[in-house]
């Protein structure tokens, strides 16, 4: 349920070409982090729907604190590594 009858007000953005592209300026309150978006069409309704791409951050070493940090019961039955245990050995040795 919508209970804020703004968030679904329609705006209007001004379409102007960038070289051989098409281009579209948003208004500030639309507007996106980063240098990117992901862009897909709506096949039911072929509205262009553009939402903020996930920035990577090239930290492994977060993920893999994490991870460790992880119990067998937190994993979920079946997924792979559920019952391995920590290699004893580095890897890249």
């Amino acid at each position: 349920m919508n209970v804020n009858p703004k968030q679904n007000e329609q705006k209007t953005a001004k379409l102007f070409k960038n070289g051989r592209s098409q281009a579209v300026r948003l208004p500030a309150e639309f507007r996106f982090e980063g240098t990117e978006v992901n862009i897909r069409r709506d096949p039911e309704t072929e509205e262009v729907i553009l939402s903020q791409k996930m920035q990577k951050t090239g930290n492994w070493d977060k993920f893999l604190e994490a991870a460790s940090k992880l119990r067998p019961e937190d994993v979920p039955e079946g997924f792979p590594w559920r019952d391995r245990r920590p290699h004893d050995r580095d890897p890249f040795a």
